[in-house]
């Protein structure tokens, strides 16, 4: 079968998890770049790539690659290329994308010179003097990288961390792929005890039990490419009914879910309600600093508040010492914390076993990780 280049976009940090996830699923030339991973499949495997991916943003299908140092060439790149294989005579395809470090800096000029050049394509090969654009839409998406352009279509439409059971979320959510990747980071497995004692609108615990249950992350959502008439008919679903035959009953599973605030404890038990694993997590009102351990083992996972203001982060901070006092009672346990704080060791402590950047959105955050006994 025809093999495709993919490329998957990521938050920062998390290139490494997202490659390991591609390989696992059986994808090859797995290949981690800043803030992305390419890896290559056929048409088939766009759909598996977009419902099974936990930890990727989008799904990229490559139309081409090449240098780029002046308009000229961009434009000559673009115009080469076979947009009319997936692109027809009324499809829309509006453009977008960024540049960085690179001579063409200026992203609104790119845009017009690549919609200039895939216009002349497509008429040339529609032999159409005016593209309507009343169809349906195939997003170009463009990366201009030291001076190397990246012309890609976007199979994904809405980004992958909208998994589409978090339609409200409290004021400073985690996204899903990113809370993915830290209970990934932790090494926790289905079957060991789970805490986020800070659960907000219980991402961390719903991804949890979305995992242990075998539940595909894009299996109750649509996708770009379900409608796009040049792929074979049936592809996503296909895919999406084997993903739902591959789930696994509830069984026996210790995720725990806790806030202060009932509020957010009523929105995480709605919440994986509509997630379809609303059996799978507890979550009850309590408060996290007077935690005490229920299992000889488990594993902590948390993003605790944190706020912009001075008063926000100074309370956020006494909420960092008093969590530290709490933890130091869990003996055998692991944590992994969440935050942009840079003192936080000082705050809760403890020197964690390891700290990785990461980002939330465009927040720079840092993870603590603490490996129980």
């Amino acid at each position: 079968m025809e093999e495709f280049r993919y490329i998957a976009p990521c938050l920062f940090g998390l290139e490494g998890i997202l490659a390991q996830e591609l390989r696992r699923l059986g994808f090859g030339d797995v290949a981690a770049q800043d803030g992305r991973v390419a890896f290559s499949g056929t048409l088939s495997d766009m759909a598996r790539a977009n419902i099974h991916l936990r930890t990727a943003e989008r799904v990229c299908l490559v139309m081409g690659e090449y240098e780029a140092k002046s308009f000229d060439a961009l434009f000559d790149g673009a115009r080469a290329l076979p947009w009319e294989r997936f692109i027809g005579k009324t499809d829309a395809f509006p453009v977008t994308g960024h540049s960085v470090r690179s001579a063409l800096f200026s992203v609104r000029d790119c845009q017009s010179i690549l919609k200039k050049a895939v216009a002349e394509r497509l008429k040339a090969h529609h032999g159409a003097g005016l593209l309507p654009e009343s169809g349906c839409e195939k997003r170009i998406r463009f990366q201009l990288l030291n001076d190397r352009a990246v012309l890609m279509l976007d199979t994904t439409g809405h980004a992958l961390h909208k998994r589409g059971y978090r339609e409200k979320s409290n004021q400073a959510p985690l996204r899903e792929t990113l809370a993915a990747a830290l209970l990934q980071l932790m090494r926790w497995r289905p079957g060991d005890t789970l805490v986020d004692p800070f659960c907000g609108s219980g991402t961390i615990a719903i991804e949890a039990a979305m995992l242990a249950r075998n539940i595909a992350p894009g299996s109750r959502r649509r996708f770009a490419a379900e409608v796009w008439p040049e792929l074979p008919a049936g592809l996503f679903r296909l895919e999406r009914d084997r993903a739902r035959m591959a789930e696994k009953s509830a069984g026996i599973v210790d995720i725990l879910a806790y806030d202060i605030d009932p509020r957010a404890v009523e929105l995480t038990l709605a919440n994986a309600q509509k997630a379809g694993v609303g059996g799978a997590v507890r979550a009850e009102q309590r408060d996290a600093c007077a935690l005490l351990p229920m299992r000889e083992r488990g594993v902590i996972i948390c993003n605790p508040p944190y706020g912009e203001r001075m008063s926000d982060r100074q309370s956020a901070q006494r909420l960092y010492r008093r969590f530290g006092r709490t933890f130091s009672a869990f003996s055998g346990w692991s944590a992994g914390i969440l935050t942009p704080e840079q003192r936080f060791e000082a705050l809760f402590g403890r020197r964690a076993d390891k700290n990785r950047k990461l980002y939330n959105g465009m927040i720079k955050c840092y993870f603590y990780q603490y490996f129980g006994g």
